[in-house]
This record gives structure tokens, C-alpha cells and sequence, in this order.
């Protein structure tokens, strides 16, 4: 949509105006259809319940909506439930007139509460979640049933008429409404492009009245107010002692009791349902059109204190209503002002113009209103029939479409919501819950491991693998995951579900891990899980959940770990204690020359090297070494494990790596002589050679070609190293 070029006051002006000459006639239309059980004498109340609701719906909801350009007056679902409920209470035939009209009053004032409640606890926030072809479908529907609701007023024929009697009926056409309805629409379709400063509607509201009083010099009847059905005619509201009737009616308001409230229940459960539905579907439009972002909850508690307020003034109640909307939004208007004015404007005209409404042609309302509803249908919709990915999108539109045109747009609502998780599960289902699989001997834990275990995991790798899951894992997912998985029981001795991604799991999802449970230790496998959120976008804890439904940490079987990497490292080590002999001295603590960097030293040339190192010995969780610390010395495990972490402040920390037995850390500021980048922390009891680089530096003054072959040795352990993580990378980038 092009953006309006004029100021935002004088489109607000604009728009207010235009769209209060919309939805004036048919909040008046409206109020006729829910006072006419009460018989013809109610006929100019009606009239001025309809401009109070109009005047109290358009000032209050414009004040504390959240939408702007959204024009909140009486509508079609309103009259549809208070007529219904009318006629109820006028059957019973033991209530007054004035006792109906309170609870009539009382339904629109308690519907407003209730919709304000459901604001307030933020009960708005669903609409945002229904899809761009229900929306499409809505709008389109919108427009549809805006133009064969004008249709009939544009030719003259009977409203209840349906669109084939309109069509073959020319004999009930009257073509004076035709030429000026068509008169209106060709202005507003053209009158935009050529005057800027003037909305099209007003100019072609403008146009088709001089239309219709051209036409009346050749036909006098047109100039006759009196049941004439071409103009909306005069409004009976003269004497009708319409506020000392409202004071009278709501003075009996405590003489209620219990059976009239029951009375009230339904109708205002279902008036606050149909109103804020219509109103937030019109918010949902609105935004597809201006691309902006409405606030529902604001926006419903806006609308709520609105009815309130019609309600209690004795009018009608209301939503945001989609004709009146887009003539304010074509007419240039840009914030809530417009929705203020429009409201003022209804009682200004209640005041002084109410003669010159009554000649308004209904034809020239009707072209108005047609061009609207065709600008509303989302043309667009029909690319999506060249893409088979799209068609399901399409048969969405449609079927929104037909709801609305064959039923109501409350169905079309009902179907739009079935629809909308029907897209849910099928995008759920067009995208992998399993985001990558990989194998163990393509991803490995960040233990530092000597070269012939790190042979032995490569060389078996198929042993482990893990599945990173995402998304949802509930009803519709849960199969998914089986089936990608069961491939795997009976080679992969453990199976590792990366979890870390996963955004709900519902009872049928943790079943079915159950299931996968069974099939893994069955086969004499383990299941483990890795990153199991403990609380999850809905606040839910996934961990505490699985273990409520038997999922329980068990060593033979099923194993939780709080990250991916302490789950690899746990398949690692079993995978090794399981598959490698365990030599004579493996629990002795190592000797310099055990180790891979001086493994082919003369026994000469180890001597001065054994003769420069320090034997420490730290106990677990104990400090070797801290971020920024100035030593240059290197480390060499002879017995325990040694963690290496990056502090990352508020007691958080990433692991990095951990080195085990025969492996050697701290060779970054041995080698460059900077500070320290990192904590080292023991893990168990750790026994260490410690070689200072100036004790070293000695060493290899005395003994130059052993040292470097030293440094040789130690380039060439750092270059696995390096590889080892960019086989990780790859494996990462490559699934």
C-alpha cells in the first residue's frame, strides 16, 4: 500500500470523517435489527442506541486501544446476538420494555468486562499466532461478503436476495442507484491519482450525491425524503426523552436477581468471544496492510472499556469493524486520532446534521464500500497455485473464503483456527525433529586423548551416535525421531540425544522415548541424553518431566548428562575401557619417559630433562593455574585428569578441553611466553611433571638436538590437535 503524503492530522481528519459516514448508517441499520422485537415505537431509540454507540465505541477504543487507524463501532456479530436475545426476552412476555433494554445494556457492559479481563491476562497473544493463508483468507472473505452486502443497495433489488437472483433479476434494478454507484466508484478508483490533498472517499461521497440530485432534476421522486429507499432517510429521534429513559432503566438495575443474571450468561460469554475475534482479526488485516504490529491485550482491554461504556450510555456495543477501517485507512489517516474524531464526528451529527445525513444516497455508500472490499481480496493468493509446495496454502484461502461466504465469518473464524494447526503440524512435519546425525568417529569429546585411544575411537566410532534434536518433540514429531533412530539399535552401542534445541515435549513424545529405550537396551545398548532443557520456553522443566514418566537416570541403561560433551566423553571412555587391554602399569603414575614428547630420548639426554622437572601433586577441584597468570610452564599428566575452562564471569564458565594421562597442557605460554588463557582445574587426584621454560631452556643448552626433537615432538602433537578439531567442524558443517 503507498504511504499517505498528507500531514497526520489532516489525515486523521479525513479519515475520521469518511469512516464515520460508514459506519453511522449501519451501527443505525444494526440497532433497528436488535429493537425491532420491542415493537415500531422503539424505532428513533434504536436509532440514537446506534449514534451512542458509534460516538462511545470510537472515542473510548480509540483512547486506550493499541491499534492505530482501527475504527471500532457497532457491527453485524453484535446485532446477531442482542437481536436473538431480544426476542428472547420479549417471548418470555413477563418483562417490561425498560427491564429488557437494562439487561440488553447490562450483556454489552458485562461482555466489555469480560474482554478486559481476557485483555489483562494477556489472552490477545493467540491471534498473533494464526498464519499469513488464514489471514489472507479472512481478508479476502471480508471483501467478498463487503461487496455482496453492497451489491443489493448499488442495484436497488431486495437485500435478501441471493447473488443469482441479483444477477437474472433486471427487471428490480434501479439504474438511477446504478449510475450513481457507479459514478462513486470510478471517482474512488481514479480520484487518488489525481487529487492528493482530498481522501476518495469524501470525494466520491461528494461526487455521487451531486450524482443523485442531477439525476433527481429529471426524476422529482428522488427529491422526496419521505420512504424513499434510494438515501438513508431521516432519524425519528425528536422527543424521545432517551436519557431520563436511561436514567429510569438503570435505577431498577439492583432489583435483578439470580434468574436474570443466568439469563445474561450466555449472550455475554458469546457477544465478548464474537466481538473480540471480529476485532482482532480486523487488527491482524490492518497490519498485513500498513505492516505494522498491533498490541491485542491493550487492544481488546480498549475495546472492553468501550462496550462498557456504549453499555452503559444505552448503545450499541461493538468491534473493530473492517469497512470502516479501510475507508480510514484509503482516506489518509495515520494514528488513534482518527478513531477519536470518528466518534465525535457520530455526535455532532446526532447534534446538527442529521437532516443532512438523511439524503446521503445508499447507492453511492455502497460504491464506496465496494471499491473497498475489492482492494481487501488478496489477489496475490493466486501465485501460490504454481508451486506444488504452495497449493496446500491456497486450498487454505480458499477454504476460508467459501466458510465466510457460505456460513459467517465466526465460522470462517472456527475453520481459519482448525486450519492454522493444521499448517502448524504440517511445517512440524515438513522439518526434520532430528537436526543432524552424527557418528563417533566424526565428532569427539573435548578430552584430550593419546594418540593410540584416539585411533581406537576412530577407528570404532560407529560405536556411538548422536542425534540433535529441535524443535518440537510432541504427538505429531515422535515417530519421526523413531524412525531416523532405529536404524542404530543394533550397531551403535550408544545412542546420544543431543537435546539442547528441543522447545516442548509432550506425554506422547516421552512415551515413545520409552519406547526407544526398550529397543537401545535390548540390543545391549545405552541411551544417553545430553542437554535436557530444564525449563523450556512454556516455563516447563523437560528433565523433571521425563523422570515423572520413568525416565530416570540409570547407569546400565539410560544416562543424563548436563552438556553434548560430557555425554561423548562418557561414550569415549567406555568405548576404551570396553575395547582396550589395560597394560600392567596403567595405574602407576607415568615417567618422563613414558610420555609421547620424550618417548625416543637416549636415556643420556632424559637424565638433564628429568633433573629440570617438578613433581607436584594437586587434589580434585584444586587450581593449577588461573586466566592471566604469568607462568611459563608446561605440564605433563603422569596420573589423574585436568580440566581446562574459559571463565566467562557470574560463576559461568565453557569447557574447553580435558587432558588425562600420558597428555600435557599449559604448551601456549610455554611456547610464546603470554599470560595465561585460561583456568587449569583437577579433576581426581592429579599427578604432574612440571617443566619450567627457564629450567628447560638449560636443558636444551646442553642438549640441543634433544630439544629439538622435543619441540618437533610437541609441533607435531599441536597439529593433531588442530586436525582433530577440524574434522569436528567439518562433521558439524557437513550434517
Amino acid at each position: 500500500m503507498k504511504t499517505s503524503t498528507r500531514s497526520p492530522i489532516s489525515g486523521d481528519i479525513f479519515g475520521g470523517l469518511t469512516a464515520m459516514l460508514v459506519a453511522l448508517p449501519s451501527a443505525i441499520a444494526y440497532a433497528l435489527i436488535v429493537f425491532a422485537p420491542l415493537g415500531s415505537e422503539f424505532t428513533g431509540q434504536a436509532a440514537f442506541a446506534g449514534i451512542v454507540g458509534t460516538f462511545a465505541l470510537g472515542l473510548v477504543a480509540g483512547v486506550f486501544g493499541g491499534t492505530p487507524r482501527l475504527i471500532s463501532a457497532p457491527c453485524a456479530p453484535a446485532a446477531a446476538v442482542l437481536s436473538v436475545f431480544a426476542a428472547t426476552l420479549v417471548a418470555q412476555g413477563n418483562l417490561t420494555p425498560p427491564r429488557i433494554l437494562l439487561l440488553l445494556s447490562l450483556t454489552a457492559v458485562l461482555a466489555g468486562l469480560t474482554q478486559l479481563l481476557v485483555g489483562r491476562l494477556g489472552g490477545g497473544k493467540i491471534i498473533k499466532y494464526i498464519p499469513y493463508p488464514v489471514v489472507a483468507g479472512y481478508l479476502s472473505g471480508v471483501g467478498m461478503i463487503i461487496i455482496l452486502g453492497q451489491l443489493p443497495k448499488l442495484l436497488g433489488a431486495p437485500k435478501e436476495w441471493n447473488l443469482w437472483q441479483l444477477l437474472t433479476g433486471v427487471q428490480a434494478w434501479h439504474w438511477q442507484g446504478i449510475v450513481v454507484g457507479l459514478v462513486s466508484m470510478a471517482i474512488m478508483i481514479f480520484a487518488g491519482k489525481l487529487i492528493k490533498a482530498i481522501p476518495a472517499a469524501i470525494i466520491a461521497l461528494i461526487g455521487g450525491t451531486l450524482t443523485y440530485f442531477a439525476i433527481g432534476l429529471f426524476d422529482p421522486s428522488l427529491l422526496v425524503l419521505e420512504h424513499n429507499k434510494m438515501v438513508i432517510g431521516s432519524i425519528p429521534v425528536a422527543e424521545l426523552g432517551y436519557f431520563s429513559g436511561l436514567v429510569d432503566s438503570w435505577s431498577q438495575v439492583f432489583n435483578l436477581g439470580p434468574a436474570d443474571f443466568s439469563l445474561l450468561l450466555t449472550p455475554v460469554l458469546t457477544l465478548a468471544a464474537l466481538l473480540s475475534i471480529d476485532t482482532l482479526k480486523t487488527c491482524v488485516i490492518l497490519d498485513v496492510v500498513t505492516h505494522s504490529r498491533h498490541k491485542s491485550n491493550q487492544e481488546l482491554m480498549g475495546q472492553g472499556m468501550g462496550n462498557i461504556a456504549a453499555g452503559l450510555l444505552g448503545g450499541m456495543p461493538g468491534a473493530g469493524t473492517m469497512g470502516a477501517t479501510m475507508v480510514n485507512l484509503n482516506s489518509g489517516a495515520q494514528t488513534k486520532l482518527s478513531a477519536i474524531l470518528s466518534g465525535t464526528f457520530s455526535l455532532l451529527v446526532a447534534l446538527l446534521l442529521l437532516p443532512i445525513i438523511a439524503w446521503l444516497p445508499v447507492a453511492a455508500l455502497a460504491g464506496i464500500l465496494i471499491v473497498v472490499g475489492f482492494r481487501m481480496i488478496d489477489r496475490h493468493s493466486l501465485h501460490l497455485l504454481r508451486h506444488h509446495d504452495t497449493r496446500f496454502d491456497f486450498a487454505v484461502i480458499l477454504a476460508v473464503i467459501v466458510a465466510a461466504l457460505s456460513f459467517s465469518l465466526i465460522v470462517a473464524s472456527g475453520v481459519g483456527i482448525t486450519l492454522a494447526i493444521v499448517l502448524f503440524l504440517r511445517d512440524q512435519l515438513r522439518s526434520s525433529v532430528v537436526r543432524r546425525k552424527i557418528s563417533g568417529d566424526r565428532m569427539f569429546s573435548r578430552k584430550s586423548r593419546p594418540t593410540e585411544q584416539h585411533q581406537l575411537l576412530e577407528s570404532s566410532g560407529n560405536r556411538t551416535m548422536v542425534f540433535e534434536i529441535q524443535g518440537q518433540l510432541f504427538f505429531g514429531t515422535a515417530d519421526q525421531l523413531y524412525t531416523e533412530m532405529e536404524a542404530y539399535f543394533r550397531t551403535s552401542r550408544y545412542l546420544i540425544l543431543n537435546m539442547r534445541n528441543v522447545q516442548s515435549v509432550d506425554y506422547t513424545a516421552a512415551n515413545m522415548l520409552r519406547q526407544i529405550l526398550g529397543q537401545v537396551t535390548g540390543f545391549g545398548g545405552t541411551l544417553v541424553l545430553a542437554s535436557v532443557p530444564r525449563s523450556l520456553p512454556t516455563g516447563a522443566n523437560a528433565r523433571e518431566y521425563l523422570e515423572e514418566l520413568g525416565l530416570v537416570d540409570d547407569a546400565n541403561h539410560i544416562r543424563f548428562f548436563p552438556d553434548l560433551d560430557a555425554a561423548l566423553e562418557f561414550a569415549e571412555d567406555e568405548t576404551i575401557r570396553e575395547l582396550m587391554e589395560k597394560r600392567p602399569d596403567e595405574g602407576a603414575d607415568l615417567d618422563l619417559g613414558d610420555f609421547e614428547l620424550f618417548a625416543d630420548f637416549f636415556p643420556d639426554r632424559l637424565v638433564s630433562f628429568r633433573a629440570k622437572a617438578e613433581e607436584k601433586v594437586y587434589q580434585d577441584g584444586e587450581l593449577i593455574f588461573h586466566q592471566g597468570d604469568t607462568g611459563r610452564e608446561l605440564y605433563l599428566i603422569r596420573a589423574g585428569e585436568v580440566k581446562i575452562v574459559l571463565p566467562l564471569g557470574a560463576s559461568q564458565e565453557f569447557h574447553l578441553a580435558t587432558f588425562n594421562r600420558g597428555g600435557f597442557f599449559g604448551d601456549m605460554a610455554f611456547l610464546d611466553k603470554e599470560t595465561r588463557s585460561a583456568d587449569a582445574r583437577a579433576r581426581g587426584r592429579v599427578s604432574l611433571y612440571v617443566l619450567h621454560r627457564e629450567a628447560f631452556d638449560e636443558a636444551a643448552h646442553e642438549n640441543p638436538h634433544a630439544a629439538s626433537s622435543f619441540f618437533e615432538k610437541l609441533s607435531s602433537v599441536i597439529s593433531k590437535r588442530l586436525r582433530n578439531s577440524h574434522t569436528a567442524v567439518a562433521a558439524l558443517q557437513d550434517s
